[in-house]
């Protein structure tokens, strides 16, 4: 059931596509945390604005996310925008989970006293340094751990890029079963990767949400 000497042989191959998969799973959550910070900001800074980022937000949340793949692979080029399938996959998977964590940072907001905002506005502060110093240090610790279970829910939603042809750990496992006919050996390696990857990145959040509790709490 098991061949040691298959699964030593496959082993590089998977490594190289494990590469992808983790730069996938990078770029994509940079884009989310920071673009979730912006249209939560946004929100947060204008009613008639924060109509619009809400609806966008709903109709992202709304939509499933192989769907958003394949209009940015197939669709946007009809107008003009081209974009390689890596691309266009990791975009969609930031700008998909960037609409979550966007959620994720308004309800920091929303935690954060009232009050914290009517003495910055007391002291003459600008709203640049309220934002950065008062408030963002407030609202973000308490949503850290949030944050973290979409970084580990983005990872395994990886995957999804070989519908458009991204050659990503999965995909390489199918390959290399087609090519011999053995599902066990790269199958069980993959599930294991995530396994992996998914328990090391549960460990850096709660790392990461502890030193912010001691410097901020």
């Amino acid at each position: 059931m098991w061949d040691w000497a298959f699964t030593i042989d496959i082993l590089p191959v998977l490594a190289r596509a494990a590469v992808i998969t983790v730069q996938a799973t990078a770029i994509g959550f940079v884009i989310a945390a920071l673009l979730g910070l912006v249209l939560a900001s946004i929100r947060l800074s204008s009613p008639a604005a924060g109509l619009v980022v809400a609806i966008l937000v709903e109709l992202v949340r709304s939509t499933p996310l192989l769907i958003q793949i394949f209009f940015l692979f197939f669709v946007l080029p009809k107008v003009g925008i081209v974009l390689d399938a890596f691309t266009a996959g990791v975009l969609a998977i930031g700008l998909h989970y960037a609409a979550y964590c966007s959620e994720v940072y308004r309800a920091g907001f929303e935690n954060v006293p009232r009050g914290q905002w009517e003495a910055s506005i007391a002291l003459n502060l600008s709203p640049w340094t309220t934002f950065k110093d008062i408030i963002l240090p407030q609202a973000l610790p308490p949503v850290v751990p949030a944050l973290g279970n979409y970084l580990i829910a983005l990872f395994k939603e990886t995957p999804l890029l070989s519908a458009i042809a991204v050659v990503e750990l999965m995909q390489r496992a199918k390959i290399i079963g087609s090519e011999t006919f053995r599902y066990t050996e790269p199958v069980t390696l993959v599930g294991l990767f995530f396994l992996v990857m998914s328990l090391l990145s549960a460990g850096l959040v709660r790392v990461l949400d502890g030193w912010l509790s001691r410097r901020y709490g």
